[in-house]
């Protein structure tokens, strides 16, 4: 194992469970129509099996507005303060996240701030992944090389398979909907594959 210097985690089902948020958006979406939860919900597990991001593509099926997010229903995994606090004794900590305005303000009211040594959000550098520029930017702001990092995300897509190609190594957390995806190239295959943030520190701790 190469000498690891940082390690970069996703937002999203990775550190918060969307759970009630994904709720909401489904509500919204469905409101005003005889669409039934079941039936969205089930087209968008479809979605999910075949490695798209389900909720986009069922309200796309739909032909529905996609509601605003509300990231204020989502709540910390059990095990995450535990985690970054251990792995913080050890590495540096970084965040690379798809996210709405306000993310380091959020890390904050969740307590988990003082752990996290960089946040490079979508909405505040205007790059999103899976685009290499938002991982560049990431690695270049830590002052690390690619091979010094770990990325550790819920998906292979949009975490595994951008980091992988900049040389990163990589750590594929399978909650939430990211437990119905899977590896079908060897290109996103990821270096480490665990189903909670604990798991993380036998590998690295």
């Amino acid at each position: 194992m190469k000498q690891i210097h940082w390690l970069f985690f996703d937002v999203g089902s990775t550190l918060v469970n969307e759970e009630k948020a994904y709720q909401d958006r489904i509500e919204q979406a469905i409101a005003d129509t005889h669409i039934s939860y079941a039936a969205f919900y089930q087209t968008m597990i479809h979605y999910f099996k075949e490695n798209k991001k389900g909720d986009a593509e069922a309200l796309n099926d739909y032909g529905l507005k996609r509601p605003s997010w509300r990231s204020d229903l989502e709540v910390l995994y059990p095990d995450c303060k535990q985690a970054l606090k251990t792995l913080h004794q050890h590495y540096k900590i970084g965040i690379i996240a798809n996210q709405l305005p306000n993310l380091q303000a959020r890390l904050g009211r969740f307590g988990i701030d003082s752990w996290i040594d960089l946040v490079i959000s979508s909405a505040d550098v205007g790059l999103a992944k899976p685009d290499l520029a938002i991982f560049e930017l990431a690695l270049q702001q830590a002052n690390c090389l690619a091979e010094g990092a770990v990325m550790i995300g819920d998906r292979l897509y949009n975490d595994i398979l951008p980091a992988k190609q900049l040389g990163m190594q990589t750590i594929w957390i399978r909650q939430r909907f990211s437990r119905l995806t899977h590896v079908t190239n060897p290109a996103e295959a990821p270096d480490w594959t665990v189903d909670n943030l604990t798991e993380i520190l036998e590998i690295l701790g």
